[in-house]
């Protein structure tokens, strides 16, 4: 069994996945969009060109995303994705990407568990927590 988020982006899908394989290195490795569906009658009207479901391979895990139904504005509540690394390097790069355009709530800094961990909300209003847990507890942040 594996728990797999699914972020819905209210018509702003693709510019999500262009900013998370800038940011993060991500693979886009399934993309179908609306007008890849078979027709079907009778319910809501949506652009076709809109993203239904795409597969977003980040390191290691697999999030789902998709334009939702571009009916309204969905709030990320309640969780946060969080970005385990094995380097500095790594995290303070992760953080500072997905920080731009967004807003940091806890800035990258060494804590008593890790070498480094930070909180920020990213531009889509999704919650990210980076933490390095570095092989030398003596490396840290300056």
């Amino acid at each position: 069994m594996r728990i797999e988020p699914y972020l819905f982006f209210n018509g702003r899908c693709d510019e999500a996945l262009q900013f998370y394989t800038q940011a993060l290195g991500a693979k886009v490795t399934l993309l179908l969009r609306y007008k890849d569906a078979p027709e079907q009658g009778g319910g809501p009207q949506v652009d076709p060109d809109k993203v239904m479901h795409a597969n977003l391979q980040i390191g290691g895990s697999q999030v789902m995303a998709s334009d939702g139904m571009c009916s309204g504005v969905q709030a990320f509540n309640g969780f946060n994705l969080s970005i385990s690394t094995n380097s500095l390097e790594q995290a303070e790069q992760a953080f500072a990407a997905l920080a731009e355009g967004g807003q940091v709530s806890m800035p990258l800094q060494k804590t008593f568990w890790a070498s480094a961990f930070g909180m920020l909300t990213d531009r889509f209003g999704v919650g990210w927590m980076v933490n390095c847990e570095a092989a030398d507890p003596g490396t840290s942040l300056p």
